[in-house]
């Protein structure tokens, strides 16, 4: 059955909101490779080549050259199982979206989180039992010579 991903326009890392569609390196129907240049951005400060983060066969081009596309709008849609059959209950032309809860949104390939990999450093000393107050107070009171009547 055929698998729909939707490539959502990612933070290019440099803050801003928007960015326009400069030129497609792709169309309907080619076949793309994970990381093969799908289309240049442009946004105020560059212009970057976006690699894709799917396997597959180009179904949708959904921004055309020159658009203005907001951050997380989808920009092209790529079937990743283009050798399966539909459902007979899917309607013609509908797709799934990559979910929120997947990773860690809009972002390049290679870059970004990946669901259960977060994993904190363990602290320095971890392992070790606590120590004591009296230990950690400093160095303890002493009596003077004076007061013990020793010279």
């Amino acid at each position: 059955m055929p698998s729909y991903q939707h490539f959502r326009l990612p933070d290019v890392g440099e803050g801003l909101t928007e960015a326009d569609i400069v030129t497609w390196q792709v169309a309907v129907g080619d076949a793309v490779a994970v990381n093969q240049t799908l289309c240049e951005i442009e946004t105020a400060k560059s212009v970057v080549e976006l690699p894709s983060p799917f396997a597959g066969v180009v179904h949708e081009l959904l921004a055309p050259e020159g658009a203005t596309v907001e951050v997380g709008a989808p920009i092209i849609s790529i079937d990743v199982d283009p050798g399966g059959a539909a459902p007979a209950d899917a309607a013609p032309g509908a797709a799934e979206e990559t979910g929120a809860g997947e990773g860690s949104g809009s972002v390049l390939v290679g870059y970004g989180t990946r669901p259960g990999t977060v994993t904190r450093r363990p602290r320095k000393g971890a392992g070790q039992p606590a120590a004591s107050p009296a230990t950690t107070a400093g160095p303890t009171a002493t009596t003077s010579p004076a007061a013990t009547g020793t010279s």
